[in-house]
């Protein structure tokens, strides 16, 4: 299936408008990096000589890495400049703004990290061949997407979502580009709500609603919209109805062959 084209203008807009509800609503964004971290903990040396993250945002990855990792030069990438105002000056940090599928990725790189933000891409694929070609051999690409049951509630009342590879399209997309794979898992975790709008309110503040282009909300189709979500709501223990927003997170833990 041909992915719809993704404005990254808007991307970038619905992000950075997104930028100080972000760190306090993207509890499962949070969550994602932290198990991404402890994946390259495992697999990954804790010293690097040049590390390229892509997509930082307000940094849940990059604070990790730099807290943990002996990390002598760390480029960070983000589509738009504001996200600098969330690292400190100290840190050995530059800077690689703009759109990454428009970039030349810096040389000669030991890891190239990435939380929560390869699903945005129009060709994959082209990030994957740029990422090989600019590893040091048996240097690192370790990054979380996501998988076709993410946010499914809202493609399915909507329409409105991006398409996402399953883990085995990923799997043999990442084979065919020379990555030796040595770690992939996915996940299925669950957010749940008192009502439906507050589903839209977090999806707003976490920057998501980037998808939706060219799509405006009318009084009947939001009615609506909240009467079919019924159909993914459920009783908690205390008989409360909980509304329900899924996510599917793809940890990947790669390995460049020299």
């Amino acid at each position: 299936m041909t992915p719809p084209e993704i404005d990254k203008s808007q991307v970038a807009l619905r992000f950075a408008q997104a930028g100080q509800s972000y760190t306090e609503h993207a509890v499962v964004q949070k969550s994602i990096a932290q198990q991404l971290f402890n994946l390259i903990s495992e697999y990954c040396p804790a010293q690097y000589e040049n590390v390229f993250e892509i997509g930082c945002g307000s940094g849940n990855l990059t604070e990790l890495l730099l807290q943990n990792f002996q990390i002598k030069h760390l480029i960070l990438n983000d589509l738009y400049p504001e996200v600098q105002q969330h690292f400190p000056a100290d840190k050995p940090i530059k800077y690689r703004i703009g759109d990454i599928e428009q970039l030349e990725f810096p040389k000669h790189l030991d890891l190239i990290s990435s939380s929560s933000v390869l699903q945005w891409m129009s060709d994959l694929n082209g990030i994957f061949q740029q990422a090989f070609h600019h590893l040091n051999p048996n240097a690192y690409f370790c990054f979380s997407t996501f998988g076709q049951h993410n946010l499914l509630e809202i493609k399915s009342l909507t329409g409105q979502g991006l398409n996402y590879l399953s883990l085995d399209d990923l799997q043999q997309q990442l084979k065919r580009n020379g990555f030796e794979i040595l770690h992939i898992s996915e996940q299925i975790e669950h957010l749940n709500f008192p009502h439906p709008k507050y589903i839209l309110q977090h999806l707003k503040a976490t920057g998501v609603t980037a998808t939706a282009s060219g799509f405006r909300w009318t009084k009947q189709s939001l009615s609506d919209f909240y009467h079919h979500y019924q159909q993914f709501s459920q009783a908690d223990q205390s008989g409360n109805i909980r509304y329900s927003l899924t996510y599917h997170p793809i940890y990947c833990i790669l390995r460049r062959m020299s």
